[in-house]
C-alpha cells in the first residue's frame, strides 16, 4: 500500500506540544442546575435541527459486534493533498486517496457493524470546502451501506463551515447514527454529545435491550477561558448528561424482562486524550508511545466521573497520531487509535493504523444468546497484508488479559 513524506512541519498539523499539568479542577456537574455556563452557545437555547431516523444496531446471529475506530483522516482535498511523513520512496502519487483507500480494505478485512470516526476527520484549514472534505472522508462508509459514527477533533471547524455547521452536515449524511446533540439536554457545551444502544441479537430474549452502550462526547477544541492555555475539555454540562444517561441506562437494564444484576458494559469515544492518559509507562500499556499526552493543562474530572458511573469499560480516542496504546487505570481501559489518515502528521515508516473492537456474547443453556461476556481489541496496519498486531482483552466478565491467538 503505497504511503507518503511531506516536509510539512507537524505543528500545523495539531500543534504538537507536550501541556503542562496545571493541577485539578474538579467540574461539579451539579452547579449546572443553579447557573447557565458562560460559554454555552446559544444555538441549545433552541431546539436542535431535525435527525434522520435513526438506525437500531444490535449484535449479529453470531453473537458478535464489531467496531472500527478511524482515528485522525484529517481529509481535505483528495488527490491534490500530498501526504506526510513517510518514506520518500512511498511520496509519489500518495494523497488523502490513500486514507479513503485504506478505509475500503479495512472494511473488506473486517465487515464490522460500525464505523467509528474520532475527530479531526477533515484538516478544514488545507481544504477549499469542509462541506465537500466531509462528504469524500466518509465517503467510504456511505458507500459500504455500513452505520457510522463521528465526533469532532479540533481541526475539523477551520474551513468553511463552523463547528455547529460540521456537526449539522455529518447528521445529514447517509447511514450515520451521529446526532447534533441530545434532545433532552436543552443546555449542553459543544456539538455531538449522544449515545447509541446496541440491543441483543435479533429474536433473542435481548432483542429488545441495549446489552452494549456506547457514548460519544465533543471534546472541544482549544481552551476559551484566558488564563487557561491549550486544548479544549469536556465540560460540566457534559459530565451532567453522561451521568443521567448513564443512570437511565443501568435501570432499564436491571428491569424486566430479563432483568440483569450488573450494569451493561459501555464504551466512550472522543477527540482529545484525558490528563490520566499520562498514567502509565512501558509496563502497563499495550501498544507503543512515541510522542507526549497532548490532553488539555486541566483536568475536568472527566475520568473520576466515568469511574463513579460504573458501566464503562473502555475509553477511545486520537489526536495523538503516534501512540496507539491501551492501558487500564481504576478498572477503565483508556485507548488511542493510532494515526490513520495520510494528510496527518506521522512518522515514515510507521505504518498508518486502525483499531478493531469485537464485543461477545455469552451463550445461554438453550443455545441462545445472551449478555456481553467479553470486549477484545486489536489493530491493523496498512501494509501489504493488513497486518494484525496487539491483540489483548479489555475487558471480561471474568477477568482481562492478552489475548492468545
Amino acid at each position: 500500500m503505497a504511503q507518503a513524506s511531506s516536509v510539512v512541519n507537524i505543528n500545523k498539523r495539531k500543534l504538537c506540544v507536550s501541556l503542562p499539568f496545571h493541577g485539578f479542577v474538579v467540574a461539579t456537574a451539579l452547579l449546572l442546575l443553579c447557573f447557565v455556563p458562560n460559554n454555552v452557545s446559544a444555538a441549545f437555547r433552541r431546539q436542535p435541527p431535525q435527525l434522520q431516523p435513526s438506525q437500531k444496531l444490535r449484535f449479529d446471529r453470531n453473537g458478535e459486534f464489531k467496531i472500527l475506530q478511524v482515528a485522525d483522516m484529517h481529509y481535505a482535498d483528495g488527490k491534490t493533498t500530498p501526504c506526510l511523513d513517510v518514506l520518500p520512496s512511498q511520496v509519489h502519487g500518495c494523497s488523502d486517496l490513500n486514507t479513503s483507500t485504506f478505509i475500503q480494505r479495512m472494511i473488506e478485512a473486517e465487515k464490522p457493524n460500525l464505523i467509528i470516526f474520532t475527530g479531526d476527520n477533515i484538516f478544514a484549514f488545507d481544504a477549499k470546502d469542509s462541506a465537500k472534505s466531509l462528504n469524500a472522508a466518509f465517503a467510504p462508509a456511505i458507500a459500504a451501506r455500513i452505520p457510522w459514527a463521528a465526533v469532532l477533533g479540533n481541526h475539523d471547524q477551520e474551513g468553511t463551515l463552523s463547528r455547529e455547521g460540521v456537526m449539522k452536515h455529518i447528521v445529514g449524511l447517509k447511514h450515520t447514527v451521529s446526532q447534533f446533540n441530545p434532545s433532552e439536554a436543552h443546555i449542553i457545551d459543544g456539538f455531538g454529545n449522544y449515545n447509541v444502544e446496541v440491543g441483543g441479537v435479533e429474536g433473542s430474549g435481548f432483542a429488545n435491550k441495549s446489552v452494549l452502550n456506547l457514548y460519544f462526547l465533543d471534546s472541544g477544541d482549544y481552551s476559551t477561558v484566558p488564563n487557561i492555555p491549550g486544548y479544549g475539555w469536556i465540560k460540566p454540562s457534559q459530565q451532567l448528561w453522561f451521568e443521567r444517561t448513564s443512570a437511565k441506562l443501568q435501570r432499564a437494564y436491571m428491569r424486566p424482562p430479563k432483568a440483569q444484576k450488573s450494569s451493561a458494559p459501555g464504551l466512550v469515544y472522543f477527540h482529545i486524550p484525558l490528563p490520566e492518559f499520562a498514567s502509565f509507562d512501558s509496563s502497563n500499556y499495550t501498544g507503543v508511545r512515541q510522542e507526549g499526552i497532548s490532553s488539555a493543562s486541566i483536568n475536568s474530572g472527566f475520568f473520576t466521573t466515568m469511574v463513579e458511573a460504573g458501566d464503562v469499560k473502555a475509553v477511545f480516542t486520537g489526536h495523538d497520531h503516534l501512540n496507539d496504546f491501551c492501558g487500564q487505570l481504576s478498572g477503565i481501559q483508556l485507548c488511542y487509535g493510532g494515526g490513520f489518515g495520510y494528510h496527518a502528521y506521522g512518522k515514515a515508516g510507521w505504518s498508518r493504523r486502525a483499531r478493531v473492537v469485537v464485543a461477545s456474547l455469552e451463550k445461554t443453556e438453550i443455545g441462545g444468546w445472551g449478555v456481553v461476556k467479553s470486549i477484545k481489541t486489536w489493530k491493523r496496519l496498512d501494509d501489504r497484508h493488513l497486518t494484525a498486531i496487539d491483540g489483548q482483552v479489555l475487558w471480561s466478565k471474568n477477568s482481562a488479559g492478552k489475548l492468545r491467538k
